[in-house]
Formats: structure tokens, C-alpha cells, sequence
């Protein structure tokens, strides 16, 4: 999340005047992330989310965002929940963008995990994965093609970085391609799931947000995102006890098999080289953009975590 688009009172208005939400109070820019535009509205009937979608986000991906919230949150997940205009429309258009309106979860995230808390975000993880299967199938594009020719782009400012950051890039993009699994259960993964996108209210998970990396992909390489984003301390230092109830949380809503279990730390690679690349990718290319408020993130706290997971020689090394 992030504020590259900056709107005025007039332009919020107008945009409003398409939606039975009541009279505009106050707005604010949310600075989180570097993905979207974000802004928390509160009106005369409540509070709000409005995004304005800025880039990684294909317009003929949005029905499925949008369907995909509106699924989980009937079925009960802790989820926002699409707002639609008078003319039952997610989407409009705002200063140009396209741009939608979703419920407001009361909480906040939190930077240190408890154990407790991961065992609960796994049986998150395994409900988004169970109660997804309405939901029509999108391909994940942020997957191993989309990090070689990311990678392809800024390769040769990498070393400004670390020295040497290309060629350890290069190498491991090359094992994973010839390494990774085929035929493990998929469905509608989140593919995003990190501290930032979990709300906490009064001790306990209120909501999982930003769902616009969602796909359709191996459930387990969902559960290496969660290893990478949920149960690292200090960068580099892997918290075992994390990891244990994340998946102990997870299994008691669907049980992870064998060859799932055998895949995971290919995966939990691929999760690290996901998230080095893009911010890699960001890092370089977008600290020189005028007027954007947002917060670029260290790329090299995964090349720390990406070779914590090349010395694993099973998944026993991490639960």
C-alpha cells in the first residue's frame, strides 16, 4: 500500500456520488507497502477502504479481486468485502485510475508475531484455500517467468546493491526453473500473506487484507510464502516454534501430504526469489519517482533468507 495519486476533497465527492455509503467526513493516505494507492475514508454511515489501482494489477484481473472478496466474506472469512456503486459496479474510476470501494476491518497489524498468532493464520491460510474453490481459476503471474525477465531488467545495477548479487540471482533462478515441483494440490492461494496484511483487534486476527496477488497455484507454495513472510526474526534467524503452529494451525483445517511436505523447501526458495526480485526491482527503479509517498523495502533481508532455505535438506529443518 502507498500514495502515488494524490485527490482532493472534490474529487473524492464525485467518485462518491456513484455509492449509497453517505456524505464524505475526512480522508487519509495509508503509507504501507509500495503497490496501490490507498485511502481510509470515513463517511456519515462509516469507515472505509478505497485503493486506486497504480501497477502489478492487470484491469482484467479486478472482476476477479473483486469476486474473490466478495466470495470469502459471504462465506464468513475475515476479509474485506466489495462495495458496490448504484449500478452494482466494483470498479470506477478516479483521477483517471481504476479504483474500488471495501468494507473497513477494525484492527491493526502488528511487526512481532506471537506462535499463537501463526498457528491462527494458519488456519486462515487453509480456509482461504478450502473456501476459495467457487471462485474461477486465475494464473499466477508473478511466478518463475515473471522473476527472470523482472530480473532481466535490472540485472546489471544489481551489484550497486552487493557485489556479487546478479550472479547469486542468476544461479538460483536457474536451479528453481529446473527444480520446481509439478502436480501438487492448487487452488486459490493469497500469495501475500505478511505481517502487514493481517489486522489484529483486542489480541485476535480480525481480517486478512490485500488480496491482489491472489491466484491460482500449489497450496504449499502459499504455505512457503507464510514460512518467508511469518517465522524469520532479525532478517536471517528462522523461529522453528512459529513455523510448528503455523502448521499445526493449517493442518487442522486440511492436512498437508507427503509430497507437499517433500516440495516445501523448493518452494520456500522460490518465495525468497519472489520477494529478493521485486524488491530488487523496486528498490531500484522506483526511488527516483517525483511525488509518490511510499516506503521501499530491504532486498536484502530475503537474499539472507533465500540462503537460509538453499542449506535446508528437508522439511523437518523447518517444523
Amino acid at each position: 500500500m502507498a500514495v502515488y495519486t494524490k485527490i482532493s476533497n472534490e474529487d473524492l465527492e464525485n467518485f462518491l456520488s456513484n455509492y449509497r455509503i453517505g456524505k464524505l467526513k475526512s480522508f487519509q493516505g495509508i503509507v504501507e507497502g509500495i503497490e496501490n494507492t490507498i485511502y481510509l475514508l470515513l463517511t456519515s454511515s462509516g469507515k472505509y477502504i478505497l485503493t486506486l489501482y497504480e501497477k502489478r494489477v492487470r484491469e482484467e484481473d479486478l472482476p476477479f479481486f473483486m469476486n474473490l472478496l466478495s466470495s470469502l466474506s459471504d462465506q464468513k472469512f475475515k476479509c474485506p468485502k466489495p462495495i458496490k456503486d448504484q449500478k452494482g459496479i466494483y470498479i470506477n474510476r478516479i483521477k483517471g485510475k481504476n479504483a474500488s470501494l471495501v468494507s473497513y476491518i477494525e484492527g491493526k497489524s502488528k511487526k512481532n508475531l506471537t506462535a499463537l498468532d501463526c498457528r491462527d493464520i494458519g488456519k486462515m491460510a487453509a480456509n482461504i484455500h478450502l473456501l476459495g474453490k467457487k471462485i474461477k481459476a486465475k494464473p499466477n503471474q508473478v511466478s518463475i517467468n515473471y522473476w527472470k525477465n523482472a530480473f532481466n531488467k535490472v540485472k546489471n545495477e544489481c551489484d550497486s546493491i552487493k557485489k556479487g548479487l546478479a550472479n547469486d540471482i542468476n544461479i538460483s533462478l536457474n536451479s528453481l526453473e529446473k527444480k520446481w515441483p509439478k502436480n501438487l494440490p492448487r487452488g486459490i492461494i493469497h500469495a501475500d500473506i505478511f505481517p502487514d496484511n493481517i489486522l489484529f483487534f483486542s489480541g485476535k486476527v480480525s481480517g486478512i487484507i490485500d488480496f491482489y496477488f491472489s491466484c491460482n497455484d500449489f497450496f504449499a507454495y502459499d504455505i512457503a510464502i507464510c514460512l518467508n513472510s511469518l517465522c524469520f526474526e532479525n532478517q536471517s534467524t528462522f523461529n522453528v516454534t512459529k513455523a510448528k503452529n503455523f502448521i499445526k494451525g493449517y493442518n487442522s483445517v486440511r492436512e498437508l501430504n507427503q509430497k507437499e511436505k517433500d516440495c516445501l523447501p523448493i518452494l520456500a526458495r522460490g518465495a525468497a526469489m519472489r520477494f529478493l526480485i521485486t524488491r530488487v526491482y523496486d528498490y531500484l527503479k522506483q526511488t527516483n519517482l517525483d511525488g509518490a509517498i511510499f516506503r521501499t523495502k530491504d532486498p536484502i533481508e530475503y537474499l539472507k533468507r533465500l540462503e537460509f532455505h538453499n542449506n535446508v535438506k528437508s522439511y523437518e529443518d523447518y517444523f
